[in-house]
């Protein structure tokens, strides 16, 4: 091997590509990581705390935590099987080494601290590695300052205090109150740790290297464990449970909430306006990933998940927020840190204007999510389903207004989607009250209700002209793809009118491509969305379209899992240039995979 063969990761402006990220974690944060061995991404201690890492938004003056060969290298990785546990090959001419990443748990749970630990091993030869650390300022609100104590330097960073553990053999080059720079040469059975330690307000513990290097091996253990435990048997299997890990990125372990991303302000479509703060826990996506955790069998998960939703429904009240903090609360306004956003795309946001939204689509999300709860075996307690009939009425009293729909939308209309969801809301409520798990007084209105709405769909939301059911009625043409989330409809009320709907979608959104739209007239502003090829897939196999359901599974997957992508998945992929869009790890991507896979399976058990 030569220099010339060698070809370092690239930036563009400073930017790597979203698709060449990897994610770690310990369920209450999650760091993402490029192939150049840079962490541009870390929010500490918790997911929606302000991020001590964020190059990702800003190149110039962002944080960044980064071990790269100072050699020209390429790169190789993979997670250890079953495992959040990132391994990277670095290979130069001189020699190759291998660098081990973890958030470090132990295997009785988080621990009352942050300790992100990266293991240095050498395979062959000898490598010279820096060790670049930068921390951030929260968009220029603070400035760090190094603290020399007995134990050694304390850097804090506003409210966080963070400290650096190294093995002796790194040599410190650099060292002041924003920055510390180390080089470290390494030959074949050479190891070596470089570990972060970071706090809140709390005093910092300062645990020895073998500890931390021990608990790489520690959490390792935890996430497989995790993920063995799993029943899970169909097919995709692989794809299945590392979609089930990448899920497992976003449940916040010290209330059970579910948040929709790890990250916030990754563009839609580069230089666009559709930048957005997914650090929190909408009722939607939370429902969608407790279905997908009782396929995958995560009977904890799923329990915690379920019962986080209901309290915090039941504090707030029936009138459903779109989303919630991970602690249960309101979710912030809007506001607009001066950071330069994702090649910038501007703007950067921290909190989400979508809180006050009126969503309905959310109380049959809610309401299916319980039926498929109770239906995998489990048992409701009297405050939920009181809380299960109360959402069944506010929805029978209220699906005629106009809403923001499941894509929250600024201009309120009557959804098709939204009318479906709550068809579907009270078709659940119906069920569940007939099988005596919610308070059946108001059964007949239900009844009544749900086939008013099934009745008022069927006359206003379909087309004859384009064989469709349309985006909102009189839309002129427009489409849904969320429409597949609704083949529960489509099979009491109409198979032939849903499955024309679906290839409608298909033709109209995806240019005959299951990689899709998410609606009509958004395709120059944003790329397809993941979690809506899934969901197709799952309506085709729920409607009995298998071959159909089968060649889309295919070629979706064929098309994602390429070019060094490690299964860390975006909100949405540009299918004009291979290239990978909004925020990450996205929940509703992995869930939809997970969902997609189970129904293909069912259909094989026929």
């Amino acid at each position: 091997m030569n220099n010339q063969t060698l070809q370092s990761p690239m930036r563009e402006n400073g930017f790597a590509r979203l698709g060449d990220y990897a994610a770690i974690g310990e369920g209450r944060s999650v760091a993402l990581i490029a192939p150049d061995g840079a962490i541009d991404w870390w929010c500490a201690p918790n997911l929606d705390s302000p991020p001590l890492f964020d190059r990702l938004l800003d190149p110039a003056i962002g944080g960044f935590f980064q071990i790269e060969p100072t050699q020209p290298y390429q790169t190789k990785r993979a997670y250890r099987a079953e495992s959040n546990v990132l391994e990277t090959r670095f290979i130069t001419q001189q020699g190759s080494v291998l660098l081990t990443e973890s958030l470090n748990s132990t295997l009785a749970g988080r621990l009352p601290w942050s300790e992100l630990a990266r293991r240095v091993e050498g395979l062959d030869g000898e490598v010279e590695l820096c060790l670049t650390l930068r921390f951030g300022t929260l968009a220029e609100t603070c400035s760090p300052w190094c603290d020399p104590t007995e134990q050694g330097n304390v850097w804090h960073i506003a409210d966080l205090m963070a400290m650096l553990r190294t093995s002796d053999d790194w040599h410190i080059v650099e060292q002041d109150d924003e920055r510390i720079r180390a080089i470290l040469r390494v030959t074949a059975k050479q190891r070596s740790l470089a570990a972060l330690l970071v706090t809140e307000r709390e005093p910092l513990a300062v645990p020895d290297l073998a500890a931390i290097d021990s608990r790489i091996e520690t959490s390792h253990t935890a996430w497989q464990d995790w993920a063995q435990s799993l029943s899970y048997q169909g097919r995709y299997a692989d794809h299945v449970h590392r979609s089930a890990l990448s899920l497992k990125f976003l449940w916040y372990s010290p209330t059970g909430a579910l948040a929709a991303a790890a990250t916030t302000s990754l563009p839609e479509g580069i230089g666009g306006e559709k930048n957005y703060d997914y650090r929190y826990a909408w009722v939607r996506d939370a429902c969608l990933i407790i279905k997908s955790f009782v396929y995958l069998g995560a009977l904890e998960d799923c329990k915690a998940a379920f019962s986080w939703l209901s309290k915090t429904i039941i504090r707030h009240g029936t009138t459903l927020r779109a989303c919630y903090t991970l602690e249960g609360g309101t979710v912030p306004a809007e506001r607009y840190p001066a950071l330069r956003g994702y090649h910038y795309s501007q703007p950067v946001r921290v909190g989400n204007n979508a809180r006050d939204q009126v969503q309905l689509s959310m109380y049959g999300d809610m309401l299916a999510t319980a039926e498929l709860f109770i239906r995998a075996g489990h048992i409701l307690d009297l405050s939920t389903s009181r809380m299960l009939g109360q959402l069944a009425n506010h929805c029978a009293d209220t699906w005629r207004q106009k809403d923001s729909g499941i894509w929250e939308l600024p201009e309120q209309q009557h959804y098709t989607h939204s009318k479906m969801a709550c068809w579907l809301a009270l078709d659940r409520a119906v069920a569940l009250a007939e099988a005596r798990h919610i308070e059946p007084t108001w059964l007949d209105r239900w009844q009544r209700e749900r086939e008013r709405i099934r009745d008022w769909i069927e006359a206003h939301c379909w087309s004859d002209e384009h064989q469709a059911y349309l985006f909102y009625p009189d839309s002129e043409g427009a489409l849904d793809a969320s429409l597949a989330l609704m083949h529960r409809y489509g099979n009491a009320v109409n198979k032939s009118r849903m499955q024309a709907t679906y290839r409608a979608i298909r033709e109209t959104l995806g240019h005959g491509s299951p990689m899709v739209y998410r609606y009509s007239g958004v395709e120059q502003e944003e790329s397809t969305f993941i979690a809506c090829a899934f969901w197709l897939v799952e309506a085709h196999a729920a409607l009995g379209e298998h071959a159909q359901a089968e060649a889309a599974m295919d070629e979706i997957l064929d098309k994602l899992c390429q070019r060094g992508n490690v299964e860390t998945f975006n909100e949405m992929f540009d299918v004009r240039s291979n290239e990978w869009r909004g925020n990450m790890p996205q929940g509703l991507s992995h869930l939809a995979l997970i969902c997609a896979a189970q129904a293909l399976s069912e259909v094989g058990e026929t």
